[in-house]
């Protein structure tokens, strides 16, 4: 629809994360560039998902997720992860489980263990908060991953209106 108006949301800055999620033995990742830390005390994070999406019902019912946090080295990760779930992503990549079960993928610059506290709704996605249980710091000199880097990897400029309502 709108590249100019996905240009202009690509100027506020957010990094490119692989979410994971689990319930009982079903697992999945995804890529999401809309988190951020909302509290220090306690520490939260929120997490925006479509709930159409396949992982937001293993969120729900699992009650958690991780976020991993890709390096600029990693953009082949973000496409990975970004495609559609009719194959397992994470059969091809290393991971394990953290302590709620959900994927930490080894090779992250980073991640977080969350567990779901509440969700709200926002538009056409869902607001997710998660309470920090744990996390690590994998590459402490690697550079983060920015959505602005990704380009239209994720088709985002056919999903944007062509004006402000």
């Amino acid at each position: 629809m709108s590249q100019a108006m996905a240009d202009l949301f690509k100027r506020i800055t957010c990094g490119v994360y692989v979410v994971g999620v689990a319930a009982g033995d079903r697992h999945n990742a995804f890529t999401a560039a809309w988190v951020m830390p909302v509290s220090f005390d306690p520490l939260l994070l929120a997490l925006s998902i479509n709930p159409r999406h396949s992982s937001y019902e293993l969120l729900k019912r699992g009650g958690s997720f991780s976020v991993n946090v890709l390096s600029r080295e990693q953009m082949d990760l973000a496409g990975h992860f970004g495609k559609p779930a009719d194959a397992d992503k994470l059969a091809s990549v290393k991971w394990r489980k953290g302590r709620r079960g959900t994927p930490l993928l080894t090779e992250a610059l980073a991640w977080f263990e969350c567990d779901l506290i509440e969700d709200h709704p926002a538009g056409d996605h869902v607001l997710v908060l998660g309470r920090v249980i744990d996390g690590s710091l994998l590459k402490p000199d690697a550079e983060p991953l920015t959505y602005r880097e990704t380009g239209d990897m994720d088709g985002a400029a056919a999903i944007f209106p062509d004006r402000f309502s």
